[in-house]
């Protein structure tokens, strides 16, 4: 068969459900071969960043190894703010872009740009496919690769003759990689005990679920522990999920633009345990006034994040699932509640934020949180733009399990979250799949709205708009004397009409009392629904600690309870 061919049968071994992608010249023969093959789905994007998140979207929501197509040149390049998201934020996804004939690299021809070179710094590994032979098993590795150990994107670049020249298919079974061993190491028994004696001993014990808990699947395990010892839980961003954020022990995510009570539980503990989250500047503020207190023991799948950034006590090296079952294992009593849980339980019900403004003209943002955890159903599916939309949804929705708020996390991508719902609507049809959005951020990618109803992909859009590009616009009122600089957005579109032009539904709402409706109406309709939110340009992502502050010494608002 054709390498054409080949690549296409090999992602049908793969069981690889859905690709999104858009054809260009030198990728035609592969799309010379989709054109008869209803499997995989292809879904053809707008734009190849649309396809880079759409993959992301499915991958996140689904837990499988997402997959997108490009041409080369200006195709691989729009595919690079999409990788480079998912390397960031440990996305399992295949990038392959379509190059030049390989007797003409290098040599400056039409639409040719080094993508083996460009993505190396932004996947897991990177191929370049000389042979039509070598397709078998490439794809072999490539998707063993993206999807084992701590996941990420590999991309495989293809040249147009690969894939018009024949070879004899054989797909192999397994993937032959030289000095790689994605096998999760058992962790230590030493490390183990020392790590139960410390949590049992502890009198302000907490837990810090990151990202890595819900990639390991380590979410019962991650309950468990925590009612067993009474420890309270605090989520990373990209945690958020990993425990039903209506569980008593749940304090909800920390950070930058996290809750008071859970910022106070992290900088006030005597033993964190910290388990698949890597410590970044957006947990920790500054580094020097961070943790000082405190002993951590640290479990990560990746060795290379621990004792990264903070300094570890205990440094356990295994996957999420293994680490907390063998703490489980080795905790040979339950643990009353004390009276550090009982205070933090005190703190937040202060900390509530479940605001529910009926009259306030323009509509303040929690507001539309408040109406989003009434209405939707209990398994829908959140994903964010990035921005103040993807801080208030983070600080104000609840979430219960995990895979069900998909957002930009490392890179923080405007334009992730339409494109990312889209993804996930084609992994989860049956969900309710809603993207909360800001003007700014939503205006970069509006196009993949024509992919949603051309598609039959329907999803919910929540424009939260404000006029501005409203988390630049915060930093300049608080920090910079409100010198604001290239934030207002001034004339925008009506999105309404812009919905109804790509063939959407959609509506404006003003006024506080219209929300409840809207939503109603938009988890009715069978095509994807816009609902445009005149929201308080001046209401900003509260709390919040300065950019390299103390995270126990946060800009509050007049709402915020004094905690000490």
């Amino acid at each position: 068969m054709t390498g054409a061919k080949a690549m296409l049968e090999s992602l049908r071994k793969e069981k690889v459900e859905a690709m999104f992608g858009i054809p260009g010249g030198v990728i035609i023969p592969f799309y010379n071969e989709v054109l008869n093959n209803d499997m995989p789905r292809h879904i053809l994007v707008r734009h190849e960043q649309g396809a880079a998140h759409a993959a992301e979207g499915f991958a996140k929501s689904t837990g499988k190894t997402g997959v997108c197509i490009s041409t080369s040149g200006p195709g691989a390049t729009n595919l690079v703010t999409g990788i480079a998201d998912a390397y960031m934020d440990s996305v399992p996804v295949v990038a392959i872009s379509g190059q030049v004939l390989t007797t003409a690299i290098g040599n400056d021809a039409f639409q040719e740009v080094d993508a083996f070179g460009l993505f190396m710094p932004i996947t897991k590994y990177n191929f370049r496919i000389m042979r039509a032979q070598d397709i078998p098993e490439t794809m072999k590795k490539a998707f063993v690769i993206a999807s084992t150990g701590r996941p990420g994107p590999v991309h495989i670049d293809l040249p147009k003759d690969v894939q018009t020249n024949e070879l004899d298919y054989e797909y192999p079974k397994e993937a032959v990689i030289p000095g790689y061993y994605p096998i999760s190491p058992d962790p230590h028994p030493n490390q183990i005990k020392r790590a139960a004696e410390l949590l049992l001993k502890a009198e302000r014990p907490l837990i810090l679920a990151g990202g890595g808990v819900i990639i390991g699947g380590a979410h019962q395990e991650l309950a468990r522990l925590a009612e067993t010892l009474m420890i309270p839980v605090v989520t990373t961003l990209m945690g958020k999920g990993s425990i039903d954020e209506y569980h008593p022990l749940c304090l909800g995510f920390t950070g930058m633009h996290g809750r008071r009570v859970s910022n106070y539980a992290l900088a006030n503990c005597d033993v964190l345990l910290a388990v698949g989250a890597r410590f970044s500047d957006r947990v920790t503020g500054d580094l020097n006034s961070f943790a000082k207190n405190t002993k951590i023991i640290h479990i990560d799948l990746d060795a290379a994040e621990i004792g990264k950034n903070v300094g570890v006590e205990i440094p356990i090296v295994s996957d999420s699932k293994k680490g907390l079952k063998a703490i489980l294992d080795g905790v040979h009593r339950a643990t009353k509640e004390s009276e550090w849980t009982k205070k933090i339980k005190k703190y937040e019900k202060m900390c509530c934020c479940d605001y529910n403004f009926e009259t306030e003209i323009p509509i303040k943002p929690q507001k539309v949180m408040y109406e989003l955890n009434k209405i939707l159903p209990k398994d829908a599916i959140i994903c964010t733009e990035v921005g103040q939309n993807q801080m208030w949804a983070a600080h104000f929705i609840k979430v219960r399990t995990p895979r069900h708020f998909i957002t930009s996390g490392g890179l923080g991508t405007m334009g992730f979250g339409l494109p990312a719902a889209m993804g996930a609507k084609v992994g989860n049809p049956d969900k309710v799949v809603v993207d909360i959005a800001g003007d700014g951020s939503v205006l970069m990618v509006i196009q993949e709205l024509a992919t949603t109803v051309s598609e039959d992909i329907p999803v919910i859009v929540v424009v939260m708009n404000n006029n501005w590009l409203g988390m630049v616009k915060q930093w300049q009122k608080l920090f910079l004397n409100k010198r604001y600089s290239a934030t207002h957005l001034k004339e925008m579109p009506d999105f309404v009409k812009l919905a109804e032009a790509f063939g959407a539904k959609g509506e404006r709402v003003v006024r506080p009392n219209e929300l409840e409706g809207a939503l109603k109406r938009a988890l009715k309709s069978d095509v994807t629904y816009l609902i445009d939110v005149m929201i308080d340009p001046e209401e900003d992502a509260l709390p919040m600690v300065p950019p390299g502050g103390n995270i126990n010494k946060m800009i509050l608002t007049e709402r915020c309870p004094v905690i000490d």
